[in-house]
């Protein structure tokens, strides 16, 4: 089958169209057809390698950690699933590789596609879904009417999370440029912060929760906002020790996260708030949640641009300038 590779770790290693062995689903497993992939920034930050610290892969790797297709077959023991079951998922992390022709998926880690999307639709969902539905309902528990913060709301996390959040009955407010006012504005946030002009942390108090996208300086200004008890979720920002003890790391790399992430332990505590980095895992049952939630008009995808498989390096480096008003996705060829 064709996939786009990269052979070794690197800002400027390229992505490569290479042929690779088609896969054999396992007895729990499940062959995919894909049909679409999208882009996240956890794509270029594996090819970057910075994420070696938490995932080890072997090269040559295949990028892509979200996926629409079509089931070609399945494992003897999978039996929510049929060979032409239109399907969206996020494989787990040792099972990446969603750009290429095809993918064999846990069954768990699948649910039906959205009746009402097309492929490419379906294919902006599945990562940015579940870190924003286990952000919001695993970790801050978040309440009708409780405020919330959602930085970069323009992004591809940003766009679902708003959603999701008023759905949830609560109040949110967002940061975005003028050219994101109109989008955001559109998916119902209550209140705009134009970043280029305001500071967030001198126009919001008494906040409930935050969703970090950016990290850095953002996230350390976050705290400022919360109220006591009040909690921020991150997935740009620095894991600290609590997650490398629930990831199951061990006891030398949880200790140097507790190293790396003392600023922000002491933050915690001159707030008297809460920390979490957020590492998203794979959830059919949650993805049949949100499935449900989009059938119902409650949430919308939300796709800045589509680029043809051939494209996939172009999509990437778009991806990583910045952009991207939404999802960027990546739309399979028919193939035999």
């Amino acid at each position: 089958m064709k996939a786009m590779v990269i052979e070794k770790y690197g800002k400027h290693v390229p992505l490569v169209l290479n042929e690779r062995p088609m896969p054999v689903p396992g007895e729990h497993e499940v062959l995919v057809d894909i049909r679409a992939a999208s882009l996240n920034p956890i794509d270029y930050k594996i090819k970057e390698g910075k994420l070696k610290l938490l995932l080890k892969y072997r090269m040559p790797l295949i990028l892509g950690n979200d996926f629409s297709g079509v089931v070609v077959k399945v494992g003897a023991k999978v039996d929510l699933f049929k060979p032409g079951d239109e399907v969206y998922g996020r494989p787990r992390k040792n099972r990446i590789g969603t750009l290429a022709e095809y993918i064999a998926v846990h069954s768990d880690d699948l649910a039906l596609k959205p009746t009402n999307l097309s492929f490419d639709e379906a294919a902006s969902i599945p990562l940015v879904g579940l870190t924003v539905y286990q952000a919001f309902h695993d970790i801050v528990h978040l309440q009708k009417d409780q405020k919330i913060l959602i930085h970069a709301g323009s992004g591809g996390v940003g766009t679902f999370a708003i959603q999701l959040a008023k759905t949830m009955g609560a109040y949110v407010a967002t940061t975005a440029s003028e050219k994101g006012y109109d989008l955001v504005n559109a998916l119902g946030a209550d209140r705009i912060i134009n970043y280029r002009e305001e500071d967030f942390a001198e126009q919001l108090e008494g906040y409930d929760a935050v969703l970090d996208t950016l990290g850095g300086e953002v996230l350390g200004k976050s705290f400022q906002i919360l109220k006591p008890g009040g909690q921020i979720v991150s997935v740009s920002g620095t894991p600290n020790a609590r997650f490398g003890k629930e990831a199951g790391l061990g006891p030398s790399k949880t200790f140097l996260l507790s190293l790396v992430s003392r600023r922000l332990t002491a933050l915690e505590k001159k707030t008297r708030t809460r920390y979490h980095f957020l590492f998203m895992r794979p959830d059919g049952a949650q993805l049949q949640a949100i499935k449900a939630l989009i059938e119902k008009g409650r949430i919308v995808p939300v796709i800045d641009r589509v680029f043809t498989f051939a494209e996939a390096p172009q999509a990437l480096d778009y991806l990583e300038g910045g952009r991207a008003k939404g999802k960027v996705v990546v739309s399979m060829p028919p193939h035999a």
